[in-house]
């Protein structure tokens, strides 16, 4: 098998001048990185997701970048291929330009990032062009904002009425102007995606349930597989119900446990006769 080359910005912008759809997936965990590093995934999202699909947060704001740094290594560790892409948690750009920018330097130093990602529009922009001016790759995020889902009315779509669309699209502008190198979309109507992806003169436009119509697709892991319990989002495709697999196993490990069907010989390890008869003899036995 030929050695994957790692995925550079310029590949990922000569795909989309290729007309090539970009594959994005989250990624917590080193196993799970392996598996996409192998399947050629482009770019990869440490999402703060995580604390939902792997800590059991109902929302994503309890997580720490802490929580992210020590994911995104792992995630690294087990794809050094794709361009990986750590997520800026709750309140570590927030406050100020300059707390922005050293969050977004954590990803990068200790982690081994390739870009940051952070929520908002207009009202972000000079924290995406001081990341951008610090030679950090920064991706946006607009429509359904996780970080502000409370303030937004929930997890819904977002720019349905036109007004708010308008306000969508200024947005994606604004970034763009900002220096982001692309913008996540969650959660907008496909036409509005449409409408940004045309625009978009030197931007990634990425959708999450928002159409067909961008340079490239995310999705949740653990939605497209079927590994987190909670609920099933509408733009998730699940590929394989890998949940399923994992239970029935667990069920079956139980009952073969219980009715001492496991451990069988080729299952455990034993000692040459002569060498058990000597340690009863060392013990006294």
């Amino acid at each position: 098998m030929t050695e994957r080359k790692r995925v550079t910005l310029p590949m990922l912008f000569q795909k989309v001048a290729e007309g090539v759809p970009i594959t994005m997936l989250t990624c917590y965990d080193y196993p799970t990185a392996y598996f996409q590093d192998q399947a050629g995934i482009d770019m990869v999202l440490v999402g703060d997701s995580l604390g939902m699909t792997m800590l059991g947060y109902d929302t994503t704001l309890p997580v720490t970048m802490e929580d992210m740094i020590r994911h995104a290594q792992a995630v690294r560790r087990g794809n050094p291929h794709s361009w990986l892409i750590g997520d800026m948690p709750y309140m570590s750009y927030q406050p100020s330009v300059e707390v922005a920018i050293r969050n977004a330097g954590r990803f990068m130093a200790e982690a081994g990032c390739d870009a940051i990602k952070l929520e908002g529009g207009a009202e972000m922009a000079d924290r995406v062009a001081a990341i951008v001016k610090c030679g950090i790759p920064t991706m946006g995020h607009l429509g359904l904002t996780p970080q502000s889902a409370g303030a937004l009315g929930g997890f819904r779509v977002q720019g349905r009425a036109a007004q708010q669309a308008k306000k969508i699209v200024e947005d994606a502008k604004i970034l763009e102007e900002a220096g982001a190198f692309a913008i996540l979309l969650e959660m907008v109507p496909d036409r509005v995606c449409q409408l940004i992806t045309q625009r978009a003169k030197n931007c990634i436009i990425i959708s999450l349930g928002s159409g067909p119509h961008a340079h490239g697709q995310l999705l949740i892991y653990h939605d497209m597989f079927g590994l987190y319990p909670k609920f099933k989002p509408r733009m998730a495709k699940v590929y394989g119900d890998a949940g399923k697999v994992i239970l029935d196993g667990l069920k079956q490990y139980v009952a073969e446990v219980t009715s001492r069907q496991f451990p069988q010989p080729e299952n455990w390890f034993g000692m040459p006769d002569e060498e058990y008869a000597e340690l009863l003899r060392l013990l006294g036995g």
